[in-house]
């Protein structure tokens, strides 16, 4: 093992708009099922966080930004007072650990919730059901066929991920990231497979880019385009996902949103072998964050720097890493000492509450 910070450049320093980031290493969101039931953060989920402090920045786990956008039980919200006041006790740890900007991921659930869990029947861009079970607080139940959006439901969800953004500012989160990924509302609107509107929001490459557009449109209004992140996951089947168009869909919604001076763009599950980055990347001229594909539910025994650093070649500006930044909260010191790193315990351990395979997590202790 050295001691020698430039082994790797991840560990370099980094800028993103005003803020310096002590590297480029982001820690990226992660669902854990740790708030209360009403979706309040608990201070069990601040230690999580401040834990993790020596990120160079970490992006905060999903939100819902209403009640009907929610997926899971115990999943963040941001849309009360307790909401913010939970998620401020969060940003405050972080500080206070030395850790540098926190943005907070907001997300819809679309299609992928249930009554069971929010009290209220799932909404989409089209009657198209989850095509799998759906966790609730009484366990795995059968995907219920969600209320097709109607007009004023566009309205007023566009409205709430702008008020829930003012609140994450008002929480001490340096900005947010709108969750466009992994199958929740905002993709559900993008993919063909789950948008079967006719109207101005379906059809066309134009018609399934709108809404997401007009929702970074509304948070970057509210709080500044250098607060407001996207989030997008090219081809990602997750949660029923069909695309048939993705190497036109994306590099036109990148068009779309490139000159609004947004703080970065976030590509999940980012391939550098694949043309799509390549061009992405030459689409895009700010900040540039990608997260890898790794193992599931696995940790590469170099806690992933291999793969980020070919993310750095093929032209990101950071990279995001969830598995092992859960099971490492030392993440960094482990990239820049070459100490081993922590297993992720079982799957379950992951989602259950409490904090056995959360907080728990030891750090690297160095041979004397």
């Amino acid at each position: 093992m050295t001691d020698d910070t430039t082994t790797s450049p991840l560990l370099a320093p980094a800028r993103l708009g005003r803020y310096e980031l002590a590297n480029r290493l982001v820690m990226a969101p992660m669902t854990r099922n740790r708030a209360e039931s009403d979706g309040t953060p608990t201070p069990l989920m601040a230690e999580y966080y401040a834990q993790r402090a020596t990120a160079g920045m970490i992006i905060a786990e999903a939100s819902t930004p209403n009640a009907v956008g929610r997926t899971y039980p115990n999943i963040t919200a941001l849309h009360t007072d307790s909401h913010t006041a939970g998620w401020r006790q969060v940003t405050k740890a972080v500080q206070a650990a030395g850790g540098g900007p926190m943005f907070l991921q907001l997300q819809h659930g679309g299609r992928i919730g249930h009554p069971d869990t929010s009290g209220l029947t799932p909404i989409a861009p089209s009657p198209v059901p989850l095509p799998e079970p759906v966790h609730t607080p009484t366990g795995r139940r059968p995907a219920v066929t969600p209320r097709e959006m109607t007009a004023e439901d566009i309205r007023q969800t566009i409205a709430d991920f702008a008020a829930a953004a003012r609140r994450a500012v008002d929480a001490g989160f340096a900005g947010v990231e709108v969750h466009s990924a992994n199958g929740y509302l905002l993709h559900q609107f993008l993919a063909p497979g789950t948008n079967r509107r006719t109207d101005g929001y379906g059809g066309s490459v134009a018609g399934r880019i709108r809404f997401t557009t007009e929702v970074v449109d509304a948070v970057a209004e509210a709080i500044g385009p250098g607060r407001t992140g996207l989030r997008i996951s090219p081809g990602n089947t997750v949660n029923g996902i069909t695309e048939t168009d993705t190497e036109v869909l994306y590099p036109a919604l990148i068009e779309a949103v490139a000159g609004k001076g947004l703080a970065y763009l976030h590509i999940a599950f980012a391939d550098p072998a694949r043309p799509l980055f390549t061009r992405l990347r030459e689409q895009w001229a700010g900040t540039l964050v990608a997260n890898p594909v790794l193992p599931a539910d696995q940790i590469p025994a170099d806690g992933g720097r291999a793969a980020a650093e070919r993310l750095l070649r093929a032209g990101a500006d950071l990279v995001a890493l969830g598995r092992p930044f859960l099971a490492n909260p030392d993440l960094v010191e482990r990239i820049r000492t070459g100490a081993p790193v922590n297993p992720v315990r079982a799957r379950y351990a992951m989602y259950t509450g409490g904090p056995t395979g959360y907080t728990d997590y030891p750090a690297y202790r160095h041979p004397h």
